[in-house]
């Protein structure tokens, strides 16, 4: 596996790990949709399933993490969300979030962006 993969995968395991503290469940994880992949989809309240797309980085040289969600990656996230609530039969209202993981030899940081996004 690249380094890339293996630091995207210890991210993703980071944020759940986070999440589960913060008081979420975990509904799914890597759910995937043509295109698109759901990294973690949870749930805190009753009301709200929480999207959340994990960026992982192991330097904010070039930005921070959760810059690196284009409109493009949002898009298909929305599509996939979409299809997980149809497929499903879920009524809740749907969020969008930002788990942004910074993580190298001297640090490791995680932030939460809760509705980063708003569907269209």
């Amino acid at each position: 596996m690249a380094t890339h993969n293996e630091l995207g995968t210890l991210g993703e395991a980071l944020a759940t790990q986070y999440l589960l503290g913060e008081g979420y469940t975990i509904l799914e994880r890597n759910w995937t949709f043509q295109k698109a992949e759901l990294d973690i989809i949870a749930q805190k309240d009753e009301d709200t399933i929480v999207f959340v797309e994990v960026k992982t980085r192991n330097s904010a040289f070039f930005g921070d993490p959760q810059s690196f969600v284009t409109p493009a990656k949002i898009k298909l996230l929305v599509k996939a969300a979409n299809e997980y609530l149809i497929r499903n039969g879920l009524q809740q209202e749907a969020r969008f979030d930002i788990v942004a993981v910074l993580k190298n030899n001297k640090e490791e940081r995680i932030e939460h962006f809760e509705n980063a996004f708003y569907h269209f």
